[in-house]
């Protein structure tokens, strides 16, 4: 049985699994910066999710199928996750760096089909893994290794995640406080670093010590402008989310309980999508095994 995200959220061992799937982010950052800076706001994961879903829903009977720029535009709209002209400057993004190709064949044909290069492949392919991996971490399951095992099991897999994900507003839209780091660039980037690093046994009853951090530094590891930076954590300092232990240096962070009990109950909803399109894929395998 998958897990609910009720089950999740409750689970006292849910923070330590995401704490490991951001350590797991941090690794794919440093093996392709760039291709993982399109997880890491929370508009690019869902044009990327469903741009990929949509390749590998691709049926070659039916040409309106598969993904072109007309499919992914309805989808994305349809939702009001971004609009027709941000979803076709994301695909021109994805093909001027190589991320995505014509489909052999297309090139002139209308309409015209992309599918995801070789690294587009890999990238998502460990993207998935690591979520698996860490939902082991909490009933010592062995869906990680399973999935390695049966890797074609991602056609099944991350299509039906894509597809929950966009229609679900608890995933689609994150909470507020959650929002002022995810709806901006790279700023799923700077909250996997955070939790990463956030001291676990802290004595405080509303923070959690995140320890010496130097914007300069932290914007140039994520490719962004320590402007950019500063903002978004000006705006979370107001809302109680961050803060400083050593105002007015600014050198040593905290962040609150409060936000991270909101991220890991957002986060939950994600991870529940997982698990079941997980195991609804591995029973339909067994069964055409039988």
């Amino acid at each position: 049985m998958a897990f609910t995200a009720e089950q999740l959220v409750g689970n006292p061992s849910f923070l330590m699994s995401i704490r490991f799937l951001a350590g797991q982010m941090r690794g794919m950052f440093d093996a392709g910066p760039r291709l993982a800076r399109l997880l890491a706001s929370h508009q690019r994961w869902l044009l990327t999710q469903t741009a990929y879903a949509l390749h590998l829903e691709h049926d070659p009977r039916d040409p309106t199928s598969g993904f072109t720029a007309v499919r992914l535009t309805g989808r994305i709209t349809a939702h009001k996750v971004a609009s027709r002209n941000t979803v076709l400057a994301f695909i021109e993004e994805l093909y001027t760096y190589r991320f995505i190709t014509h489909t052999p064949g297309d090139e002139r044909r209308r309409p015209r089909h992309f599918e995801p290069a070789d690294v587009s492949h890999q990238g998502m392919f460990a993207w998935i893994l690591g979520n698996l991996g860490a939902l082991d971490l909490l009933d010592g399951g062995r869906r990680a290794g399973f999935f390695q095992e049966n890797p074609s099991l991602i056609r099944l897999v991350q299509p039906r995640i894509a597809r929950h994900c966009l229609e679900d507003a608890a995933w689609r839209e994150p909470p507020e406080q959650v929002a002022l780091f995810l709806w901006t660039e790279a700023g799923g980037l700077v909250v996997d670093n955070f939790i990463a690093r956030m001291d676990m046994d802290s004595s405080e009853p509303d923070r959690f010590s995140v320890g010496r951090v130097e914007t300069r530094a932290l914007a140039a590891d994520f490719m962004m402008s320590r402007t950019h930076l500063q903002r978004v954590l000006a705006k979370a300092a107001q809302r109680g989310c961050v803060g400083w232990q050593d105002e007015p240096r600014k050198t040593h962070l905290w962040i609150s309980r409060d936000f991270v009990e909101e991220y890991c109950a957002w986060q939950a909803v994600k991870f529940a999508y997982v698990d079941e399109a997980f195991e609804w894929a591995k029973a339909q395998i067994e069964e055409m095994a039988i």
